[in-house]
């Protein structure tokens, strides 16, 4: 049996829980980036640039 000692020591779970808070941010940032880039046409712009630019490398 652990003495209560070792109980308040334990971090074990400390690092689970830093896990999930940079997931968690990680997480937000893309929410917010997708966001934006789903408000603007960037994306379409930059997919569109990459295709043309495969396009003018094939032929």
């Amino acid at each position: 049996m652990r003495s209560p000692m070792e109980l308040v020591v334990d971090e074990s779970a400390q690092a689970t829980a830093e896990y999930a808070l940079v997931i968690l941010g990680a997480a937000a940032i893309a929410g917010a980036l997708i966001a934006w880039a789903g408000g603007t046409d960037v994306i379409k712009s930059f997919f569109n640039k990459i295709f043309h630019q495969l396009m003018n490398g094939l032929g």
